[in-house]
């Protein structure tokens, strides 16, 4: 089973990163591979830009990677109430080529932020958004107050309650494609 897993950000630091690579890790018997949306970095996404250099190979490559997973682990950062523009613009120009983006592989949608909603405008957004590309949500969890309830040192939750609930979602995960 392989299972693919990344931060909705850029920051060489995410925390959505550090969360996603967690969680996917918690899936047993699972082939992990954690992708940086800074190795798919594109101008920004528009019709002008699109005419111009026409279907980027990162996107082409960004899609083969998810059209290769059996679970996808997504954590979506939050800038500004919404999803950050590092993972919009990939999504947006690999939404170019395929529309179903996200190919229904069974997904695990994520946020965490340093602040008490963990994300929660961000996660609300991709709910929203990934549905429509091919986006098979089968569970979401947020982690707030990033800082207090994650182990950077270790790479997990400190937190017993919130690690309990993702633990809990990750034994009970419906891995089952929406046809």
């Amino acid at each position: 089973m392989k299972i693919l897993a990344f931060g909705g950000s850029s920051s060489k630091n995410s925390i959505n990163k550090k969360l996603a690579t967690y969680a996917a890790n918690l899936f047993e018997g699972g082939d992990v591979e954690i992708l940086d949306l800074n190795d798919y970095e594109l101008p920004l996404f528009s019709v002008d830009k699109e005419k111009e250099i026409g279907k980027p190979e990162l996107a082409g490559k960004f899609l083969e990677k998810i059209e290769t997973a059996d679970i996808l682990v997504i954590s979506v950062a939050e800038h500004n109430a919404g999803m950050t523009v590092a993972f919009k613009n990939i999504y947006d120009w690999a939404s170019r080529q395929k529309k179903e983006v996200f190919a229904n592989v069974p997904l695990l949608l994520m946020s965490t932020s340093p602040g008490k909603r963990g994300g929660a405008s961000s996660l609300e957004a991709a709910q929203i958004s990934l549905k429509w590309y091919g986006g098979n949500i089968k569970a979401t969890f947020s982690l707030p107050s990033f800082d207090e309830n994650f182990d950077v040192e270790t790479g997990e939750i400190s937190n017993k309650e919130y690690d309990a609930a993702l633990k809990d979602i990750i034994r009970n995960f419906d891995y089952e494609q929406n046809a």
